[in-house]
């Protein structure tokens, strides 16, 4: 059967997450279901990762086997038009080989934080960013986000639920800016621990409100006891911006 790369984008508000569950909607079953609609057959959709509830994607990747042939572009349109009405979009369809498969041919993931950091609340990004109204300092975060780079073990940023095998990971970036009225969080990995990078987020929000130095972060590190790391960020500032296969 011909195999297909696809890159979606979907707001995960409302969502159980990438992975199909008993106990909500999720994206895999939004898609999977249009593919049952428009092929008459059922196929497994196998995504690159797995968001958790709530967390949005602007570039997941995923690869599904079809039992036929169709151009790229039929492809793409009919999967819009029977995944509505939910908020996912097929944004673009490749054929591939057959020893291609979206998680395991990754190299790399890149994940991007929204914070909204000013006083009025959010209206029409709600659930789409943390709020945080006290003004956060910027270049303090960044500080506290260059002791995290490189290769270490990140258990004091991992859940407690994480099924990796191991706490080591590579982070290959970790940087904060701030954009007008926000702040992002941008971090690049070959992989991540469940909640890692939320756990990134929420402990450097209280570097940049002054409750933590530097220092407080490479002890929380060192520690390798999640007690030790800061708060898990929530879910809705949280985006999957790109699954990377090339190396670049």
């Amino acid at each position: 059967m011909p195999r297909y790369k696809l890159t979606l984008e979907y707001d995960g508000t409302g969502l159980v997450g990438w992975q199909r569950q008993a106990n909500g909607l999720s994206v895999q079953e939004i898609l999977e279901t249009a593919v049952e609609r428009y092929c008459g057959a059922r196929a497994t959709v196998h995504g690159a990762g797995r968001t958790d509830a709530g967390v949005h994607a602007l570039g997941q990747t995923a690869h599904v086997d079809l039992p036929r042939e169709a151009s790229v572009e039929v492809i793409r349109n009919a999967l819009n038009q029977h995944v509505k009405p939910a908020a996912v979009a097929v944004l673009a369809v490749e054929r591939v080989a057959e020893s291609f498969d979206a998680r395991r041919s990754a190299r790399g993931r890149i994940y991007r934080y929204r914070i909204l950091n000013r006083r009025p609340p959010p209206s029409l990004e709600r659930g789409r960013v943390w709020h945080v109204g006290r003004r956060l300092d910027v270049e303090a975060m960044q500080e506290g986000a260059r002791v995290l780079i490189g290769k270490h073990d990140f258990t004091s940023f991992r859940d407690s639920l994480c099924q990796a095998k191991s706490p080591v990971k590579t982070l290959d970036r970790l940087e904060v800016a701030r954009l007008g009225e926000e702040i992002h969080v941008e971090a690049r990995a070959r992989s991540f621990l469940h909640h890692q990078v939320r756990n990134m987020v929420g402990t450097l929000k209280l570097v940049g409100e002054g409750k933590w130095g530097v220092a407080e972060v490479a002890t929380a590190l060192e520690a390798r006891d999640r007690r030790a790391g800061g708060p898990t960020a929530p879910a809705e500032g949280l985006y999957l911006v790109e699954v990377v296969y090339a190396l670049r």
